[in-house]
């Protein structure tokens, strides 16, 4: 039997099998590639590539996602170009809007249609490293055999998601490899260091998109847990990562919500009283401890903000800092 036959043959055990697709992602996107998107396992053609025009409006319409992601695009590729690999990123239908190649397997790479405007969505190319961690929405390798079309075994395709500021899908980027002899410990330091660069994307893309505020970290891990506070400290943006930990749901556009709120924070100074507290506070540690320098930048006197700190219970240990 031919290793193509072969091949067909395997695919369509599996996704005829009652339990695998329920087990296993590979299974569930085999299965998707024939059920859903009717193509044939056994096919060789090469994914679609989409018109200059309509490629230009893509890249349009992705300039901001662009402006964010080439600089890590270039880093991450600098590391994985050694290895052969080529760094690829997306738009969220799995369209190529750029990619980087090592010059010895540029046209290995240009053969299989990992270049600018092809389209690698699951629908069109079956399982892929672009396509179907766009369809799980997380990171997956497709390590040779387990594409789904015969014409893409040859490559193993490593694709990590990519969230916009408003927790939604804005993209993939994927490390793909010409190797005949990839191993899987390498696949998986290859989607370590693609998950990376995808994180750093995130975070690049949501400080541009609140340039004006404060960026706090909500969170540790490898996975960027990042908000948006404005001047009154109210919470108008928040990564994907920290809308999950903080259980903001799915809404793409947040109300305004107090940062102490959201991070726990309950306190023991709560409304008008405890706002003035912290009004009083901020302006004494800024002056150093110094009363009448804070007083001036609060506009009263320095008899008004000793009684008003006296009201709100703020003490002159509180910060270690006053003076006379």
């Amino acid at each position: 039997m031919s290793a193509l036959l072969h091949h067909a043959e395997h695919v369509m055990q599996v996704v005829q099998s009652g339990s695998a697709a329920a087990h296993s992602r590979l299974a569930a996107s085999w299965r998707r590639s024939m059920m859903i998107h009717s193509l044939d396992p056994a096919s060789t053609r090469k994914p679609h590539r989409l018109e200059c025009r309509t490629l230009r409006d893509r890249l349009d319409a992705s300039g901001a996602f662009l402006e964010a992601a080439r600089p890590e695009l270039d880093a991450l590729f600098q590391i994985v170009g050694m290895s052969g690999c080529s760094a690829v990123l997306t738009d969220p239908d799995g369209i190529i809007l750029e990619q980087r190649s090592p010059d010895g397997d540029a046209t290995t790479f240009a053969s299989w249609g990992l270049c600018t405007g092809f389209d690698w969505s699951e629908q069109m190319a079956g399982t892929n490293g672009i396509g179907t961690c766009l369809s799980e929405v997380c990171a997956v390798t497709i390590h040779k055999d387990e594409h789904f079309l015969y014409t893409n075994r040859a490559m193993s395709c490593i694709g990590a998601p990519i969230f916009g500021a408003d927790g939604a899908l804005v993209g993939a980027l994927d490390v793909s490899s010409a190797r005949a002899d990839q191993t899987v410990g390498m696949n998986c330091r290859l989607a370590a260091a693609a998950a990376r660069f995808a994180n750093v994307i995130e975070a690049r893309l949501f400080r541009a998109t609140f340039p004006q505020s404060r960026i706090v970290m909500v969170g540790w891990g490898d996975v960027p847990c990042l908000v948006a506070v404005d001047p009154d400290d109210l919470v108008i943006g928040a990564t994907r990562a920290a809308r999950r930990k903080m259980d903001l749901g799915t809404q793409r556009i947040l109300a305004p919500t107090p940062l102490a709120d959201l991070a726990g924070q309950d306190g023991r100074r709560r409304g008008i009283e405890g706002a003035e507290y912290a009004a009083l506070r901020r302006a004494l540690v800024r002056s150093g401890g110094n009363a009448a320098a804070a007083a001036r930048a609060l506009g009263l006197s320095r008899t008004t903000l000793y009684r008003r700190m006296k009201r709100v219970g703020l003490e002159k240990d509180d910060l270690n800092l006053f003076q006379n």
